[in-house]
């Protein structure tokens, strides 16, 4: 468990604030703005509504559009339809844990689905502070740099993908998995490290990509100890590791697929058995329902039936450049900025480091040999297999998803797009007193002249107080993050389409 400093404190009040912000906010929009008629997944409410729950539908139901939907509906009553199957279990489970346990003294004045809006808006808000703690410590351990750790910390505070790590999706649970497991690898530990890298594969697709930090840390560690212990020890040691490793993170993936093909290739649930309603819904949209007396769908007859890879392919239309067309322009547009980060956070790595690069960091140089302590900041060694990844993300999700979602694909993945944003405050804020100013009065001293301490703690306030002195760079990237925290709210909150 990482200490709990001053550091620590500052972000996780500040992860608090904008937790508490971002629900009042969506509360009020939600109330202030008719919702967009979008065609969604919306499935008719079966149950009679208890006292409550039409309150806390007008306070929390801005939590429960788009792919939210999916998982309180899969909460609710399990995986029904085909196209359910593209979400995965974990933050379901979650979600229907926590209404049958903490929220259970709440069944008398709240149906199941009131609970589950509470169970959101509780659980979501604690993993963000969860996954705040856990990037922050990742932050400290790999930037090697406490400045550059705390303000990407704050950054991620009021990151870009803010909506979806407070309503009704699992990025927030998976950040909070991904970020603690990578800071645990990093340390040394990597039993527990894989088991939470392997818990969240559970909740999102991508946690498969998780299994190159595996490969890729050990090996580091392996090549230094090459040269005290045998070297049949060392390879046999990292194999063993490997093979064991992502065995246990793929586990929930391949546990899942084959809970999807004994769902529908092998179906024990009858129509009958289906409330009419649900089962009408199903008729009328195309959504496929298992059925013991249907025969099985075509993907079944496939040699590898992964029913994953069919419902992205047939309901989500999701393919290799299958996305590059003209009326696509303004989804490239909104991820344009996160992609910016990411090819920037690439080049400038590059740019740092040629020599690393090539030799993929796995081994040091004469020069470099013996050095207790790398560089620190963002071009130190260690961030190496952070850019690689996020890079490798950016590329897959440019070129084979639904390209708006980079923001918060990256943002619930990576540490890097936060990372290489406080490198550019500090590098390019005199405010930041990174660098010397023209002006040494200029400085950034909100505490002593507004007397708040608070601020003087939080970079990010500070400069925002300051925001139309500050530097162009700092403008743009405040601008951006705080533009897509808060039009998130407004738009996906209401059904209108977002990143």
């Amino acid at each position: 468990v990482p200490p709990i400093t001053m550091d620590v404190r500052a972000v996780v009040q500040f992860a608090a604030v904008t937790r508490g912000l971002s629900l009042f906010l969506q509360a009020a929009l939600n109330a202030a703005i008719p919702d967009h008629d979008a065609d969604a997944f919306v499935p008719p409410r079966t149950e009679e509504p208890l006292y409550l729950d039409s309150l806390v539908e007008w306070l929390l139901g801005g939590l429960s559009r788009w792919d939210a939907e999916h998982f309180l509906f899969i909460a609710e009553r399990g995986y029904l339809y085909e196209h359910n199957f593209a979400f995965f279990p974990l933050f379901p489970i979650l979600l229907r844990g926590l209404a049958e346990t903490l929220l259970r003294p709440l069944s008398g004045w709240l149906g199941m689905r009131g609970r589950l809006l509470v169970a959101v808006a509780v659980g979501n808000s604690s993993l963000f502070l969860l996954s705040v703690v856990a990037l922050h410590a990742l932050s400290r351990v790999v930037l090697q740099d406490r400045r550059l750790a705390m303000l990407s910390t704050l950054l991620y505070c009021i990151t870009p993908a803010n909506v979806f790590m407070t309503a009704g999706y699992s990025e927030s649970l998976f950040a909070a998995l991904t970020f603690g497991g990578l800071y645990l690898l990093e340390k040394g530990f990597t039993l527990r490290a894989c088991l939470a890298l392997a818990i969240a594969t559970a909740a999102r697709s991508n946690g498969l990509v998780n299994i190159g930090f595996l490969l890729y840390l050990p090996s580091l560690r392996a090549i230094s100890q090459i040269r005290v212990y045998r070297y049949v020890w060392v390879i046999g040691r990292l194999l063993l590791i490997s093979i064991l490793g992502t065995v246990v993170i793929a586990l929930p993936f391949c546990a899942f697929q084959y809970y999807g093909y004994r769902t529908f290739c092998t179906p024990s649930l009858s129509l009958e058995r289906i409330p009419p309603a649900l089962l009408s819904l199903g008729e009328r949209k195309g959504y496929r329902v298992p059925d013991e007396n249907g025969p099985p769908p075509l993907w079944c007859m496939r040699p590898l039936p992964i029913l994953y890879s069919h419902i992205q392919d047939v309901y989500w239309d999701v393919g290799f450049l299958r996305y590059f067309e003209l009326k696509q322009i303004p989804n490239f547009l909104l991820a344009l900025p996160m992609a910016t980060l990411g090819i920037m956070a690439a080049y400038a790595y590059l740019q740092a480091n040629p020599e690393l690069c090539l030799r993929l960091g796995l081994w040091e140089t004469g020069a470099n040999r013996g050095l207790d302590k790398p560089t620190p900041g963002l071009f130190n060694p260690k961030v190496f297999v952070y850019v690689v990844h996020s890079t490798v993300l950016l590329v897959f999700g440019t070129l084979c998803m639904h390209v708006q979602v980079l923001t918060r694909f990256l943002a619930s993945s990576s540490p890097v797009p936060f990372w290489i944003s406080a490198h550019l405050l500090l590098l390019n804020e005199p405010l930041l007193h990174r660098r010397r100013t023209s002006n040494p009065s200029v400085q950034l001293q909100t505490a002593a002249r507004a007397g708040c301490s608070h601020a003087a703690q939080n970079p990010i306030i500070a400069l925002l107080s300051y925001f139309t002195t500050c530097s162009p760079i700092t403008q743009s990237i405040l601008g951006y993050f705080l533009s897509y925290w808060l039009l998130g709210l407004v738009l996906h909150c209401n059904f209108f389409p977002w990143t």
